[in-house]
């Protein structure tokens, strides 16, 4: 950590002026560059100082100095370099973006994408389509939250497309797009989509980031709830811990608490508690989240164990039927046997064969049971599972 590194991101005013006017008037990229690569090791209200900091230097005379620093992105300090540039906007330097936008590096692309949300250049229209699906999450979503910006409904037509009849891949790379162009009319068909696809948790987990999980109970109550099921089957493995905070899941579970006299809230809480203790129990999981998010999800478990679970447990049987969306979870915690051999009635293949695993688990799958559950599939991959059991 060099020395002009500790001035700039300290609280001694005449330091940190010093090195600010330094770094932009010299153009310093060097500094510019370790300031990105510690990113993670600065707090956020330093990282905010630091842009306003550098921001406060920039003037007509040397604000194209910051095109040196495009080449290292950082979130952090995206704002800052886009806000300059814009206050000194001109058809030269806008040409100039054009280029980065088509020619540039990802980095420099990123934050080209960024200017032409406020420079709504229509010549910058399809470069932004040509990298709204980029590998480069940043990439990918300025470009899409640019061309939401500029008005362009092509785009949003053809993710819809994307969603509705890609492969599974092409399917959540449509959602992040969605998400990302910021239009909650998506939602409706986003949710359906997620509830037939292999990667359910994932869909699951970017629905927050475009309408809040809260709106959603308030609007689309039973839905909601299979979102929520899907992020609490998707945290510690698909989805980082740290969206405890992102998707207040502390407040969702406090309201789910308060209504869990309904079967479908019932199951989604057995499956939080059982999630959370899972998390805790496992160092795995804990072991490099920061402080805050350890005592969060700690505070979660405890919340979720002040439920009696015996009072959640008798709504099981109401959601082991083939038209539940919780029927799968709802098997989890069924112990029933008579409820859950109904299922092997079931018309849904996968059904069957879940509770087939199901009756296993608990020392009650005979051979009359296969027998029964494999006159009913006509499936040869999932025949093949049952007799292996």
């Amino acid at each position: 950590m060099t020395e002009e590194f500790k001035k700039l991101t300290g609280k001694n005013k005449s330091d940190y002026e010093q090195v600010a006017y330094h770094l932009i008037n010299d153009a310093d990229v060097n500094l510019f560059a370790e300031l990105v690569e510690k990113d993670n090791f600065l707090f956020d209200f330093v990282k905010q100082n630091v842009a306003q900091r550098l921001e406060k230097e920039v003037n007509e005379t040397n604000y194209q100095n910051l095109f040196q620093f495009l080449r290292y992105y950082s979130p952090a300090y995206e704002d800052f370099i886009i806000n300059s540039l814009v206050k000194y906007a001109n058809e030269d330097l806008t040409d100039r973006m054009l280029d980065l936008l088509e020619k540039g590096t990802d980095n420099e692309k990123i934050y080209a994408a960024k200017y032409f949300s406020y420079i709504q250049d229509p010549l910058a229209l399809y470069c932004l389509k040509q990298n709204a699906y980029s590998s480069n999450e940043y990439l990918a979503m300025n470009c899409a939250s640019t061309l939401s910006a500029m008005g362009d409904r092509e785009s949003y037509n053809i993710a819809i497309q994307k969603l509705t009849h890609g492969d599974d891949f092409e399917k959540l790379a449509a959602v992040k797009f969605l998400i990302s162009y910021g239009d909650a009319s998506a939602v409706p068909v986003i949710i359906d989509e997620m509830k037939h696809s292999s990667m359910a948790e994932n869909i699951a987990g970017e629905i927050p980031y475009l309408i809040s999980l809260f709106t959603l109970l308030d609007e689309d109550y039973e839905n909601a709830l299979i979102v929520i099921n899907h992020i609490i089957n998707g945290l510690g493995e698909i989805l980082g811990l740290s969206v405890v905070f992102d998707f207040e899941l502390f407040e969702v579970f406090e309201r789910l608490i308060n209504n869990h006299n309904d079967s479908k809230a019932a199951i989604l809480l057995l499956n939080a508690i059982e999630k959370f203790d899972i998390l805790t129990e496992n160092d795995e999981y804990l072991f490099d989240e920061d402080k805050d998010t350890k005592n969060e999800v700690m505070d979660i478990k405890k919340l979720l164990h002040s439920v009696n679970k015996k009072d959640l447990e008798k709504h099981i049987n109401e959601e082991l039927n083939e038209n539940s969306p919780f029927v799968f979870t709802a098997l989890e915690f069924a112990t029933d046997l008579h409820a859950i051999r109904e299922l092997l009635k079931s018309n849904n293949q996968t059904i069957i064969l879940k509770t087939v695993e199901v009756l296993k688990n608990l020392g009650n799958l005979d051979e009359n049971t296969k027998t029964v559950a494999l006159l009913k599939v006509t499936d040869t991959n999932i025949k093949s599972i049952i007799r292996a059991l």
